[in-house]
């Protein structure tokens, strides 16, 4: 590890940290209805909307309304994109005539994984999907995904913030105020940054070109800028390329690289300050935040530490794999030169703590233990910062059950921001968190041993390992990420598996729709239970939830229930694989 490495990743979090208050302050603003400075130019907008779709502003849900709508929602929203998809050779904005390449199976994997924000490519964008399938399907559903989950954030923050009401807001309104005040604004002014980087943005047809080899290459085009905004800001993660953010044409500078990391956890890291003004006590959202960055400096500690030492049976056979000025060392297998182990180490810690998803390096290339980290992290339920709401509301999940343990230890009834923490919080908290151990768990189990479609409706019937780049542990680590990945909503990949096939468009799929809406579903219910409680006075009782002994706790919980829930299983493809190295 060198100082130039350490520096990059002190100014990332820097950078995070700063704009952590004020962005927090402005979300905080427009999701509470207040006027902000863009009000003038957008509240009439917002009107607007009501108006066409019918929607009183002032109209509250209770928890099973805003849940109706949300799944109402996206089951139209992925219907629309499902149909898009089959019918794409009849649509404009189409210069390479792509039409029958999604097929069903495909089209139902593709739908969902956008639906749920997780982003999951099991093609290749540039020769499957048209510039118009890429912008009113693929492009809008970032939008209201990352929207959707900003919502039901909001929605959980109100339950721990009011009290005696039977009421948690308006899907609908917070579903436009995430869009209208903070995506969309967020998001042209990335992709005008995006676009000085040297990301393009187009519609013109593919270049046919031929190289200094003399071998004829097609290199494609299109509205990149517009969608890679969108992409890392709503923690979305899926890629105009098949390369992602590797791909120059999507992340061309180390500026553009430092860029995309920092927006991924821009939104994220604000929300725990919105929390706290919403809950009217800042330090609540503060100590979010401060076990958020114990577990994402964790992550890329070891990350970094085991790129960086390269691989242990190199090292045994004598070559030199330290940094010096004549190489980076480590390793470097599947990484781009212009960015480096460090900023590989970083972007792939920052996007699988936030589910993301986009990737700079090749996941499958890391060392056993260093791939490991992403793993774990997706493993832990997405609450390191996590997505666009989804790392707030995940995080309030831990900290129902730290202060639910912190009270049986110490025998008094659990109180968390003025509640009472009662039997219905916490089976609704550990209902979210077994729902997501047991997807993993079942279709990986099922994926390891049964025999289903090989590659294609084509081949015939074999086991659905003869899809696995590599065999034995690596092999199993394949499988057990993209399961990990589809179900914690992530959408990065160990590449090797080659997953466009019925079998795993389907079960995946599958994953995708679990990992979002029965960890929601339940939440939301605990919104409702917490938002009808009376406020419980302070006492001398009263386990403080602001300070460093709280922030401890919930690191200790998100490590000791993460690991009891997944790590024994679903961490030995990669420890089986470091020891036989």
């Amino acid at each position: 590890m060198t100082g130039n490495g350490w520096l990059q990743i002190a100014v990332f979090f820097l950078l995070v940290l700063a704009c952590a208050k004020p962005l927090g302050l402005y979300i905080a603003a427009v999701m509470e209805g207040r006027r902000t400075w863009l009000s003038p130019l957008l509240a009439p907008c917002e009107r607007l909307i009501y108006r066409i779709c019918g929607v009183s502003p002032d109209r509250e849900q209770r928890w099973t309304g805003y849940a109706a709508s949300l799944l109402a929602f996206s089951l139209m929203s992925g219907l629309l994109l499902y149909l898009l998809q089959r019918a794409q050779g009849l649509l404009p904005f189409n210069p390479r005539q792509f039409s029958g390449n999604v097929t069903p199976d495909l089209a139902f994997n593709t739908t969902w994984s956008f639906v749920t924000n997780t982003n999951w490519q099991a093609y290749t964008p540039e020769s499957t999907m048209s510039y118009f399938v890429q912008m009113t399907g693929l492009t809008v559903h970032n939008f209201t995904s990352a929207a959707s989950g900003l919502a039901i954030a909001i929605a959980l923050a109100r339950g721990f913030a009011r009290h005696s009401v039977d009421t948690i807001g308006n899907f609908w309104v917070d579903l436009t105020r995430s869009t209208l005040y903070i995506l969309l604004p967020l998001s042209i002014a990335g992709a005008l940054f995006l676009c000085s980087q040297g990301v393009i943005q187009n519609f013109n047809q593919y270049t046919d070109s031929t190289t200094v080899e003399g071998v004829k290459q097609i290199i494609p085009q299109g509205p990149v800028a517009s969608q890679e905004a969108i992409k890392m800001i709503g923690t979305n993660g899926g890629g105009f390329f098949n390369a992602n953010s590797s791909h120059p044409y999507e992340n061309p500078t180390p500026l553009s690289n430092l860029f995309q990391m920092f927006v991924i956890f821009l939104i994220p890291g604000a929300l725990t300050y919105t929390f706290g003004c919403m809950v009217r006590d800042t330090r609540q959202g503060w100590a979010l935040f401060g076990a958020m960055s114990v577990l994402w400096f964790a992550g890329v500690l070891a990350a970094y530490h085991f790129e960086q030492r390269g691989a242990p049976a190199l090292a045994r056979s004598g070559i030199e794999l330290a940094a010096n000025g004549g190489q980076s060392g480590g390793n470097m297998e599947g990484k781009e030169t212009r960015f480096g182990i460090a900023n590989s180490a970083l972007f792939a810690t920052v996007t699988t703590d936030a589910s993301c998803g986009a990737i700079n390096s090749v996941h499958d290339s890391f060392t056993p233990l260093g791939g490991l980290v992403p793993l774990f992290n997706i493993e832990l339920g997405e609450v390191v910062f996590g997505g666009v709401g989804a790392g707030l509301y995940g995080m309030l999940m831990y900290a129902i059950l730290a202060v639910f343990i912190a009270g049986l230890m110490v025998g008094r009834t659990p109180e968390y921001l003025g509640k009472k923490i009662e039997q219905k919080e916490v089976k609704m908290a550990m209902l979210a968190l077994l729902v997501l151990a047991a997807s993993i768990l079942v279709f990986a189990a099922a994926s390891s041993v049964s025999s289903f479609a090989k590659n294609s409706y084509m081949n015939p019937p074999g086991p659905a390992t003869a899809n696995l780049g590599n065999p034995g542990p690596h092999g199993l680590s394949e499988i057990l990420y993209a399961y990990t990945s589809a179900t914690g909503n992530n959408g990065s990949a160990f590449a090797g598996l080659s997953a466009n096939t019925p079998w795993y468009n389907l079960t995946i799929g599958l994953a995708m729709l679990i990992g979002r809406f029965l960890m929601i579903i339940p939440l939301l219910a605990a919104a409702g239970s917490l938002a009808g409680k009376r406020q419980v006075a302070v006492s001398a009782g009263t386990f403080p939830t602001h300070g460093p002994l709280f922030v401890g706790l919930l690191v200790g919980v998100v490590i000791i229930v993460g690991a009891l829930t997944f790590f024994p299983a679903l961490s030995l493809g990669p420890i089986v694989e470091h020891l036989l190295m």
